[in-house]
């Protein structure tokens, strides 16, 4: 079913856009059933369940981290995390460059802009993304790297709203992709859309979808 709907999926993606296969909560085979398919990308949201996937499978999986992160479990990310979607402050960003600098390696992020409506959403505004990316402490981390946006839209069926949020998202990246040139700051991904949104996404310019139950199938909650 798992390498299925891998196949079924990459037929309906443009190949432009990367696809993350979100493994939070699925066992290892499931994962390896999608690897021996072709999937190269996992999404985790806890640190230490990816982690433990990451010492027992293949060394050429990239690993991305979806979740929201805590400043005080970076340092066990930090060796193998190519990617790490969900930045939402400063604090955090000077964190992973200093976990970086200890691993010698440079770990590629995203900046997760608040558009949902939900409280529970996490996420900066405009304003702070903008003033962050201008600021000279960023310019001064040789370890890290923005290379573009993420955001969540809002859990409804509303696929109005949904299109709306999407679309603003996709305006605050293009502007800011014009901005960062003048900071020397190349953003290319804008990571949007999830299983039941990820059409919607598509039709509003993301160029990486986060896929769990459209690959594994429903997920148990943890």
């Amino acid at each position: 079913m798992i390498s299925e709907n891998l196949e079924n999926l990459k037929k309906e993606l443009p190949n432009d856009v990367t696809l993350v296969a979100v493994s939070k909560t699925k066992p290892v085979a499931d994962l390896m059933e999608a690897y021996n398919a072709g999937q190269r990308v996992f999404g985790e949201n806890k640190i230490q369940e990816m982690e433990s996937k990451w010492q027992e499978m293949p060394k050429d999986i990239q690993w991305h981290m979806i979740g929201h992160v805590q400043r005080n479990k970076v340092k066990y990310m930090a060796p193998f995390v190519s990617l790490i979607h969900a930045v939402d402050s400063l604090k955090l960003l000077k964190e992973i460059n200093k976990e970086a600098k200890k691993n010698e390696r440079t770990i590629h992020c995203l900046l997760q802009i608040k558009i949902a409506e939900e409280e529970s959403k996490f996420g900066m505004e405009k304003a702070d993304a903008s003033a962050l990316l201008a600021s000279e402490e960023l310019k001064n981390f040789e370890n890290v790297k923005v290379v573009g946006l993420m955001g969540m839209a809002t859990f409804t069926e509303d696929e109005k709203q949904v299109s709306e949020e999407f679309m603003k998202l996709k305006g605050i990246y293009d502007e800011f992709k014009i901005q960062c040139e003048n900071f020397g700051i190349e953003l290319n991904i804008l990571s949007m859309g999830m299983s039941g949104d990820y059409k919607i996404a598509l039709k509003s310019g993301s160029n990486m979808l986060r896929l769990g139950s459209a690959i594994f199938g429903e997920r148990n909650y943890k």
